[in-house]
């Protein structure tokens, strides 16, 4: 009797390699060495611009806070239309968010607030801010109402996918209740996401804070209109205490949010 000799195992490889991976690496590799080619990025060119960098921070040195009263002013602007444009834009965003929301609302009412907020989403609000202060001119209400569209993109969005996760079972309690929308929402929905909802709101004001230092660039109010009016007159020593006065600013933004979020906790 012959013995029957059985099958050997498949051999496999540890770690083997992905070869499909390297290849798109490779292609990645290749069109980035194209792309800096064709868009002339030299490292003459870098070394060049090093050196003008440290002729530029040479002249912001030391900086210069005789105008401080201008900055303040700037900074407080700031500080008004980021504040103003998270309050209306989250005012705004909460309705949206709840509209939007796919397990909450029929797909004929979440597709078409979905498309609204995709569009607040779709341009940069520096883009958003000279629109708005080529239709009602140059000045803060530009600026606030370019952060709110901004505001409206992100908390939004980010609010009603917050929603769609949220568990059924505690709406359909509700629900069973005889419980209206609105106490469906207050007492099921609302509960379950407030804490993300803040969270939300607390990281786009700090956005906010920072954009508002831009859109003065365009027109649109605030801190960035001083900077920009400094650059213009070669006003190095001031641009740097504008400069240092924006990541104070930031920094103490930063440090009252984190202290909210762990209050909230």
């Amino acid at each position: 009797m012959s013995a029957t000799t059985s099958p050997s195992p498949t051999r496999r490889v540890a770690f083997a390699p992905n070869w499909p991976m390297r290849i798109a690496l490779l292609l990645l590799l290749a069109y980035t060495v194209w792309a800096s080619s064709r868009l002339g990025l030299t490292w003459d060119r870098v070394a060049h611009g090093m050196g003008e960098g440290g002729k530029l921070l040479a002249r912001m040195v030391p900086p210069n806070f005789e105008r401080w009263s201008l900055l303040l002013e700037g900074l407080l602007e700031s500080l008004q239309i980021a504040v103003l444009a998270s309050a209306i834009g989250i005012l705004l965003s909460l309705p949206l968010g709840l509209l939007a929301a796919r397990n909450l609302s029929p797909w004929f009412v979440a597709g078409p607030v979905r498309a609204v907020i995709a569009v607040c989403r779709s341009l940069h609000y520096v883009i958003v801010a000279i629109l708005f202060v080529k239709a009602i001119g140059f000045g803060a209400l530009a600026g606030t109402a370019a952060l709110v569209v901004a505001s409206i993109g992100f908390i939004a969005k980010l609010f009603a996918e917050a929603i769609e996760e949220i568990s059924m079972k505690q709406v359909e309690a509700i629900r069973a209740t005889g419980a209206s929308a609105l106490k469906v929402i207050a007492y099921a929905v609302l509960p379950q996401v407030a804490s993300r909802f803040i969270g939300f709101c607390l990281y786009q004001l700090d956005s906010n804070l920072r954009n508002s230092t831009l859109v003065g660039i365009v027109g649109a109010g605030g801190i960035g209109g001083t900077l920009f009016a400094a650059f213009k007159r070669f006003d190095y020593d001031f641009v740097a205490a504008i400069l240092l006065s924006i990541i104070a600013l930031i920094f103490l933004a930063e440090i009252i949010s984190g202290r909210v979020r762990a209050a909230l906790r």
